[in-house]
C-alpha cells in the first residue's frame, strides 16, 4: 500500500517567480508538484499551502502554524514533506523538532537554490528525494533533505549561499544518502516508544551577541535589560574579552533576581566549545550561572531555548537539566 504524505507549501526559492524586482514566491504547493510526475511512483500525494513568502521573512509565528497543522492532520497521513526557502530552513528544522517530539512519522523539510520552473535546478531533484525519504517504513522525526543528503533537523546549517550543496551536519554524521532514488543510512532507526508530542508556542525574547575584538560593553546593559535571554556568540571554544567581563559581571549581579539566561556558544561551527580549557571562559563559568552550548547550532540553541522558555515554573537548575536533555540528536555532550 503507497504510504500518503502531505506536501505543505511556505514559499521560498523553490516556489519563486521572476519579477521585476527580483526573485518573489508565487509558485502554489500544487504548482510545485506538477513539476515531479514520477512521485506518482513513490507516494500518494496531497497538498496544502500555509504561506507563500520569502524566509527571511519567517518568525515563530510561522513555525506555530507549521505544528498546529501538522497535528491536525497528523492521523490522516504517513509522513509531511515541508517545502521552504534556504536561508532560515535550519531555524525551522531545529524548532520544529522541539515543537513536534517523538514523531514516528517523518517530517521532511527541503528546499532549493533555484526556482523549480527553471530549466537549471536542485529543486526537482530535491523534492523527489524527500518524498522517496518521507514514505521510507524506517524514516521518522524532523529532517533536512538536501543535494542527496539527509540531515537531523537540529544539526543542518546554510554553509554555501549559492551552491547545491548549501547545507552540511554540525558535529554529526549524515542520517543518510539518496542515490539514484535508493536510501543509504549510516544511522539505524530506533523507533519511538513514546507518543508524539506537540507545542504550539515560543517565546522570543532572545538576544544573539557576537563578540568582536575591542567591543565596547555598553551594549550588555541595552541587551540585559530588554531580553529575557542572552546568548553570547564567543571566540574559539569560549571566553569572555577583558574589554567587557566588568559590565557583564555587573549586569549579572543587577539582574541576578530578575533570572536572566545566559548561554555561552562559539564562533566555530565545528567541533564546538569549552569554556574550562582557558582562563577567560573558567572564570566566568564557575562565578555564574550559565549554561553552555557545547556541541549545539547555533539555530537549535536559539530554538531549544525560545521552546523551554515558554514552559511553566521551571527553576534554572530544571531549565539547564531540560536543556541538556537529547532531543532529535541535537546535543552529544552531557555535563555532570
Amino acid at each position: 500500500m503507497r504510504k500518503r504524505i502531505l506536501m505543505i507549501g511556505t514559499g521560498g526559492t523553490i516556489a519563486s517567480k521572476q519579477t521585476e524586482n527580483g526573485l518573489k514566491p508565487g509558485l502554489s504547493s500544487e504548482d510545485i508538484l506538477s513539476y515531479i510526475p514520477q512521485v506518482e511512483q513513490v507516494c500518494e500525494v496531497r497538498t496544502m499551502q500555509v504561506c507563500n513568502i520569502d524566509s527571511t521573512n519567517v518568525t515563530p509565528e510561522h513555525w506555530t502554524i507549521l505544528s498546529k497543522t501538522i497535528e491536525e492532520q497528523y492521523d490522516k497521513y504517513d509522513g509531511f514533506v515541508i517545502c521552504h526557502g534556504t536561508d532560515t530552513l535550519a531555524y525551522t528544522a531545529s524548532a520544529l523538532s522541539y515543537m513536534i517530539q517523538h514523531s514516528r512519522k517523518p517530517i521532511v523539510i527541503t528546499g532549493a537554490q533555484k526556482p523549480i520552473n527553471m530549466d537549471v535546478t536542485d529543486a526537482k531533484t530535491n523534492l523527489l528525494d524527500s518524498f522517496i525519504y518521507a514514505a521510507d517504513d524506517e524514516s521518522q522525526d524532523v529532517n533536512i533533505v538536501f543535494d542527496g543528503k539527509v540531515i537531523v533537523g537540529t544539526r543542518a546549517k546554510k554553509v554555501r549561499a549559492k551552491s547545491y550543496n548549501a547545507f552540511e551536519s554540525i558535529n554529526f554524521p549524515y542520517v543518510a544518502v539518496i542515490q539514484d532514488g535508493n536510501i543509504i543510512r549510516y544511522i539505524p532507526t530506533i523507533p519511538h516508544k513514546s507518543r508524539v508530542r506537540f507545542y504550539h508556542e515560543m517565546k522570543n525574547s532572545i538576544y544573539v551577541l557576537k563578540l568582536i575584538p575591542g567591543m565596547k560593553a555598553d551594549i550588555l546593559s541595552y541587551i540585559f535589560k530588554d531580553y529575557d535571554c542572552i546568548v553570547i556568540e564567543s571566540f574559539g571554544v569560549g571566553g569572555m574579552p577583558e574589554s567587557i567581563v566588568h559590565e557583564f559581571y555587573e549586569q549579572m549581579s543587577a539582574w541576578k533576581e530578575k533570572k536572566k539566561l545566559v548561554v555561552m556558544t562559539t564562533q566555530v561551527a565545528n567541533e564546538g566549545s569549552n569554556m574550562t580549557v582557558y582562563e577567560v571562559g573558567q572564570k566566568v563559568k564557575q562565578d555564574f550561572d550559565l549554561i553552555e552550548g557545547y556541541d549545539m547550532t547555533l539555530e537549535s540553541i536559539i530554538t531549544k531555548l525560545m521552546w523551554i522558555m515558554t514552559l511553566p515554573g521551571l527553576h534554572f537548575d530544571e531549565i539547564k537539566k531540560t536543556f541538556y536533555q537529547t532531543m532529535n540528536h541535537d546535543i552529544l555532550f552531557k555535563e555532570n
